[in-house]
């Protein structure tokens, strides 16, 4: 069953029953309070009905209490209950809306206050510092036939709001989990593994991109390379083309020039030419 948020049920210097709340009362009960020593359990008007069908029937239990200072400096006393269906309807159609606690300053003859029980209300003013300012004694008192013992204290009552915690925040206890909590599970399992999944993938996804970027530096280094040798290789070309044009050019000068004299042939002999006289 849900659990509620804590919220206010009393506070330092309130009256009750002619008397005000000691602020060593809110901790003896912020210190005592045992659910399985006394549960303090909630109640309609502080009646305790004795039929499960009657309106004045259980409405939860009281689970945990707790004490804090307000701005004021004044310590407040915080409960935390476990409410039936009943009562979070009653709350939500705006039902029952304020809170008295049910005090024994002696509990169990041992001298410090305990939390008996919890009672809800509609009219602030029914369980309020005009019904309460009454003599301490329970003979007169209009509220002695809903007390457990004439010692007994009512608060006055104080609004609350009945807010559930989320049952996703608690571990499951019973043996077979209702239907939400293993759909809980299963979505919780599936994005467990979901996330794991999705983890590899990123992992998986920088690997490729880092070997990408590797590998396009070193495409990038041979793309340089290659323009390198292509530029070595115009080069040469050009030379090559150069020196068979000079060399072209130059055998077309040679075949156009004339071929020049031809010596005669010998006649043997020296250089004297006879003379026939």
């Amino acid at each position: 069953m849900a659990k509620s948020k804590f919220f206010r049920v009393a506070t330092e210097g309130g009256t009750t029953d002619g008397r005000v709340i000691e602020r060593s009362w809110l901790e003896q009960i912020a210190a005592n309070y045992d659910q399985d020593k006394y549960g303090a359990r909630v109640w309609l008007e502080h009646i305790r009905g004795l039929r499960p069908d009657s309106d004045f029937k259980a409405y939860g239990d009281v689970v945990a209490v707790k004490t804090e200072e307000n701005s004021e400096g004044k310590l407040v006393l915080y409960a935390q209950i476990e409410p039936t269906e009943s009562l979070v309807k009653l709350n939500r159609d705006k039902q029952k809306i304020y809170t008295s606690i049910e005090v024994e300053p002696n509990f169990s003859d041992s001298g410090e206050a305990y939390l008996m029980g919890l009672a809800v209300t509609d009219s602030p003013a029914s369980l309020g510092t005009e019904m309460l300012s009454f003599s301490a004694k329970a003979d007169n008192s209009p509220l002695a036939g809903r007390k457990q013992s004439p010692t007994t204290l009512f608060s006055a009552a104080l609004e609350f709001e009945l807010e559930l915690e989320d049952e996703g925040s608690e571990s499951e206890s019973s043996e077979s989990p209702s239907l939400l909590s293993r759909v809980k599970t299963l979505l919780s399992k599936h994005k467990k593994a979901s996330t794991a999944d999705f983890t590899e993938v990123h992992s998986a996804v920088e690997e490729i991109a880092t070997q990408t970027s590797e590998l396009m530096g070193q495409y990038k280094t041979e793309i340089a390379k290659l323009d390198k040798l292509q530029n070595d290789f115009n080069a040469l070309k050009k030379e090559y083309d150069d020196t068979a044009s000079a060399f072209t050019e130059l055998k077309s000068q040679l075949d156009s020039e004339p071929a020049g004299t031809q010596r005669p042939p010998a006649t043997g002999g020296g250089d004297t030419v006879a003379t026939d006289c």
